[in-house]
């Protein structure tokens, strides 16, 4: 970081893997936050993934992750080990590559975000670095204002209240006074020991400002944001936060908080105006005279001075500034005083003239009496103000915005009026506008990072139910403060909830009940979001009809918890809601439903970010539909080539144990059969196809129910295998050769039995006799599916009392642990220590000692099938 003191430095290398992206990610995230480089984060997460993507995937290497921390900022170094890299010519160059190909991103991202970043080449490896500067952060502003007239001083309430509440080095609430109480009907017993954040409303959205626990890590602080009372209801706030610290050097927060229309009492005075000429006759910044120095270096900060200066200029009672959207077709309502701003913030009105339409944004306007000319300013309405001025903002002749304000009295203004306001507005919308542009620019790469993440985690499963709930936890709160996702399983379905998420656990039972009760939306294909007043009106209505009955009831201060479920449910669906439709494969297969708390409203960016996210989750859903329908097929055609169940033969214990390998299998290319034959003759069998899967399992299908048909229509063991290798053979290209142990099986009164056994190929079946040995049970013969004339016999065994056979696949003698590999000898060791268990506990015992054998899990299918003859009970 060139002369900078590297104060803290952090690596981890990552695998050549596809899930190394997001480690790394995740890695890069932790780091920064851990050092508190909030402001740095997101564009930080996207390069390191562009880097990292390109070490792992594309050079297919390990990636070297090094983060450097200074007091100027933060380098993060990324290294492959590709070591035939062409190092290019000093003289040549550099070709960026387009930015819609995946492998051409991560140098032309590192030019856009990056405050300086390099390429240095080795003879063994290549690595890229970037580095981002700490924006510049004022943490404190001591000022003072000038003696002013009674009359000027600002209007409060005659008792104004100031929460004091103290905040401790974890985040948690150590100090709450009377006033706290009063203001938001917790009592310092409720809230000690719990964490401040778990109260305040943050306004977060992506890629902008601050948190709350950034804010409380500051040595001064001051600004709005809300506190979420008793009752459930936000209430908007003024803080001023002081960082103090105790005898013992424990630092603790010092929150001084008042009702925001109070602000008055706690905002720092700004520096007074200063004149229109200095004292070395240069002009003086005509931003700066109406505004005051030092100028808020947010764009929310900045608007709510605007219109406070606004406000004060006229001696008005309201004022509002809306800022154009990009098309300027309408302006969004992002700052306000006197009004109420939680309810306004972010809706939005057309500009062109109409019935509820702002007709008069591009160009100054005097309304002397709004009751006149109903509709003329939307936001005005219902509101008492009666007299409005409103004039545009502009930009090189664009329209950027409007500022307004407006008064109880009628009257009020006049076009001299209008004339004061434009020359201020002049004077600041150029400053608006900029702050505006790095606002959407901190959005764009917030939602950049934001969509990186959530793709990511959509393409990590292929599990419907999960992709739900990911899709919900993105959004929530995110985006918006409660999901609901419907589901339409094919074209004649209706849609079906499927999943109710909200940021507030406590409301998500009240939520599904509501929208449980409500026609959902209709499944319109026409990308974007549109908004679905359905939920809103559900909740106004039950809410009405409890608060009815609780005054019927002449209880209304012991409600039941039912009737605050309702009331708060009301609240929490009272906001703007908005559908997008899940779109995959050109057809509808869901919606995505978003909504905001009571009179809330979406900004537009976010909705255009809701809109990107649907496509990649309604792809990603219809991915997990295919994944499961198909998973479904499949494992019932495999289930049907498995035998329904082993037959109950007397005097003879049989058990089977079956592993098929590879995610997902459940009959591979070993099998198995036991079935009765006729009188009192019962067949088995035991094979192993070539390969594994689903080609070898077609073939087990082919086999074991010729051998049943062939057995069962008087064939002896020889014939039915030269009979089943003509059939393989029959199958030409899709043929594959066989193993297979076969054998007849005759229980008889004595308690021995008789077996006739052919083996094909196939392992020898192994015979344990009481004494402990352990002798093969049959000699070799040709394996099926290879040659046309087999001439095949078969060889009598006869077990007695206490004896076992023991039949397996080589998926057992050939499992390997580096060289070593168990083998026959190594199979019939174990069998030597079974003497005296069942059938059950021998079949258990040798699958215990193979999967012992090695660390790794098997990579072939592997089937048991034992038989014991149990030694009679004594009498």
């Amino acid at each position: 970081m060139g002369s900078a003191v590297i104060t803290a430095r952090a690596a981890a290398t990552f695998e050549p893997v596809g899930r190394s992206v997001a480690t790394a990610r995740a890695f890069v995230r932790d780091t920064l936050q851990g050092w508190g480089y909030n402001d740095v984060v997101d564009d930080a997460v996207v390069l390191t993934s562009e880097l990292v993507t390109n070490a792992v995937i594309h050079a297919g290497t390990a990636a070297d992750v090094l983060c450097l921390r200074s007091a100027e900022g933060v380098r993060v170094e990324v290294a492959d080990h590709y070591p035939e890299r062409e190092v290019p010519l000093q003289s040549s160059s550099i070709d960026f590559g387009s930015p819609d190909r995946e492998n051409g991103r991560g140098l032309l991202l590192c030019a856009a975000l990056a405050s300086r970043w390099g390429v240095e080449y080795s003879p063994s490896r290549k690595h890229v670095w970037f580095q981002l500067d700490l924006p510049h952060r004022p943490v404190g502003i001591r000022s003072a204002g000038p003696v002013l007239p009674t009359s000027l001083l600002p209007v409060t309430d005659q008792r104004v209240r100031v929460a004091v509440v103290q905040i401790d080095s974890t985040g948690a609430i150590s100090a709450w006074n009377e006033d706290a109480t009063h203001v938001f009907g917790h009592t310092a017993e409720q809230v000690a020991g719990k964490q401040f954040t778990d109260f305040v409303a943050w306004p977060h959205t992506p890629g902008t400002s601050t948190g709350i626990a950034d804010a409380l890590q500051l040595s001064r602080w001051e600004g709005s944001y809300g506190i979420r009372g008793a009752d459930g209801r936000t209430i908007a706030v003024y803080a001023s936060h002081l960082r103090v610290r105790d005898n013992d050097g424990e630092p603790s927060t010092v929150c001084l908080l008042v009702r925001d229309d109070e602000r008055a009492v706690l905002q720092s005075p700004v520096r007074a105006p200063v004149s229109d000429v200095s004292s070395d006759n240069r002009t003086a910044d005509p931003f700066e005279v109406f505004i005051g120095s030092p100028a808020p270096d947010d764009l929310d900060g900045l608007l709510q001075r605007t219109v406070e200066r606004a406000r004060d200029m006229l001696d008005a009672d309201a004022a509002f500034l809306l800022l154009a959207t990009d098309d300027e077709t309408e302006l969004e309502v992002r700052a306000t005083t006197g009004l109420p701003s939680a309810r306004q913030r972010f809706a939005r009105v057309p500009v062109e003239a109409g019935t509820g339409r702002y007709g008069s944004a591009r160009m100054p306007a005097v309304h002397e009496d709004l009751t006149a000319v109903p509709g003329a300013v939307p936001l005005l309405t219902d509101t008492g103000m009666r007299s409005v001025v409103t004039v545009p903002l502009k930009v090189e002749g664009r329209l950027t915005g409007s500022l307004g304000v407006a008064a109880e009295n009628a009257g009020r203004y006049s076009n001299e009026e209008a004339l004061r306001l434009q020359f201020a507005a002049d004077r600041i919308a150029l400053a608006v506008e900029s702050a505006r542009l790095g606002e959407l620019e901190r959005l764009r790469r917030g939602s950049l990072s934001f969509l990186v993440e959530a793709s990511d985690l959509l393409a990590g499963t292929l599990d419907r139910d999960q992709t739900l709930a990911l899709m919900a936890q993105m959004t929530v709160p995110t985006l918006a403060t409660w999901c609901a996702v419907y589901t339409i399983a094919d074209q004649s379905s209706d849609p079906y909830l499927s999943y109710v998420l909200h940021e507030d656990e406590d409301l998500i039972d009240g939520l599904k009940a509501l929208l449980s009760k409500i026609s959902p939306p209709e499944p319109v294909p026409t990308p974007g979001a549109r908004v679905w007043s359905a939920p809103a009106e559900a909740g106004h209505r039950a809410a009405v009809s409890t608060s009815t009955r609780a005054l019927a009831a002449d209880a209304p201060l012991s409600m039941s918890t039912a009737t605050r479920t309702t009331l708060a449910t009301a609240q929490a669906v009272g906001g703007e809601t908005v559908v997008l439709p899940l779109v995959a494969r050109n057809r509808v297969i869901g919606m995505l439903t978003l909504g905001k708390p009571s009179d809330d409203h979406f900004r537009q960016e976010i909705l255009e970010l809701a809109e990107d996210l649907s496509r990649r989750a309604a792809l990603a859903l219809d991915n997990a539909r295919l994944y499961s329908e198909r998973m479904a097929i499949s494992q019932s055609l495999q289930r049907s080539l498995l035998p329904p169940g082993l037959p109950d033969v007397p005097n003879v214990e049989i058990e089977v144990i079956y592993r098929a390998a590879g995610e997902g299998n459940e009959v591979g290319g070993d099998f198995y059969d036991v079935f009765p034959i006729s009188d009192g003759a019962y067949g088995f069998a035991i094979g192993d196809v070539c390969g594994t899967g689903p080609e070898a399992a077609a073939v087990t299908g082919l086999a074991r129910h010729a051998l049943r048909l062939l057995a069962r229509e008087g064939f002896g063991g020889p014939a039915v295998l030269e009979r089943l290798n003509a059939a393989i053979l029959d199958e030409g290209a899709r043929s594959r050769f066989l193993t297979l142990l076969y054998g007849e099986l005759w229980p008889r009164e004595d308690g021995s039995a008789l077996l006739k056994v052919v083996c094909a190929g196939h392992p020898l079946p192994l015979r344990l006799r009481q004494d402990g040995s352990v002798v093969p049970a049959a000699e070799p013969q040709p394996l099926l599916g290879v040659i046309d004339d087999l001439e095949l016999y078969a060889e009598e065994v006869v077990l007695d009392p206490g004896d076992v056979l023991l039949c397996v696949t080589d998926g057992i003698t050939e499992r390997r642990e580096g060289s070593r590999m168990l083998g026959d000898d190594g199979l019939a060791e174990v069998l030597s220590t079974c003497t005296g268990l069942t059938a059950g506990a021998v079949a258990a015992r040798i699958l215990r000692a193979v999967e012992r054998f090695a660390a790794e899990p098997a990579s072939d299918d592997m089937a048991i099938l034992a038989m014991r003859i149990p030694e009679p009970q004594q009498s």
